[in-house]
């Protein structure tokens, strides 16, 4: 298995990531299962806030592993702040797991129920210099999950993101994606579980401060069939949906979730 190319398919999936990245069998790896009973409701626990600056979009793209849209943090134009977090972490990209059907597509798993896909909103801690640095320290990176299930109502937070589908068809397909406010993607509540884990994709640094949201936010069936029909090949190659790029949980090794919420 060639380094560069690490996906979700039987020859470099998940299950072989650790072959060319031992730290995918670390003892901090995420996704991970969340069993209601095992967690420990912490009182403690503040709530969270995001300013975002919907001027700091910059462009969406597939780059054959996911829908990622990217934005701007050469400074504290969008963050993250309060929750488990000390200090503000940079909003620096967001993107999409997703399943094959309805039915599977979240990386996390909660009481058993897996989610039709999962949103990352990925930031990161300034005091470490750079985005390099960040993934070296274990407060580097603050990823906020936010589970997306299929119901009767489309979400009108997630049609500005499909309508630019159409754009970034095949793998290496970037366009423009401006004034956007990502915070129209978070659910009601705030309402959130915490733990330290890792990025769910190769290299798998244990670099991340998880907050999951407790409640899912609605999506269409046809809304999630629109993430299907991205392809994971370029585009004078036969398309191939880009469809299951997820990671199954990963085992706990003794962390303890917290929950904001009793």
């Amino acid at each position: 298995m060639a380094q560069s190319v690490w996906g979700y398919d039987s020859d470099n999936g998940p299950e072989r990531w650790h072959e060319n990245y031992p730290l995918a069998k670390g003892d901090c790896q995420s996704p991970v299962e969340i069993n209601s009973k095992d967690v420990q409701h912490d009182s403690s626990l503040a709530s969270w806030h995001a300013s975002y600056d919907p001027g700091a979009a910059k462009t969406i793209l597939n780059n054959g592993r996911t829908c990622r849209v990217v934005f701007d943090d050469t400074f504290d134009r969008s963050v993250l702040r309060g929750g488990p977090l000390t200090g503000s972490y940079r909003l620096r990209q967001l993107h999409l797991h997703w399943g094959s059907s309805d039915e599977h597509g979240s990386e996390h798993v909660i009481d058993g129920q897996r989610y039709a896909a999962e949103l990352h909103m990925v930031h990161w801690n300034p005091k470490h210099g750079n985005f390099a640095g960040a993934l070296k320290q274990p407060d580097g990176v603050a990823v906020v999950g936010i589970f997306l299930k299929v119901g009767k109502t489309p979400k009108p937070e997630m049609k500005r993101i499909l309508e630019e589908i159409e754009n970034i068809k095949t793998k290496g397909k970037e366009a423009p994606f401006l004034h956007f406010d990502p915070s129209i993607l978070f659910p009601k509540s705030r309402d959130y579980w915490t733990y330290h884990g890792s990025f769910t994709t190769p290299p798998c640094e244990e670099c991340i401060i998880w907050i999951l949201l407790r409640e899912p936010i609605e999506v269409s069936s046809d809304q999630m069939a629109k993430l299907r029909s991205l392809s994971k090949n370029d585009e004078n190659e036969p398309m191939s949906p880009l469809v299951d790029n997820w990671r199954p949980p990963q085992p706990l090794k003794g962390r303890i979730v917290k929950a904001s919420f009793k």
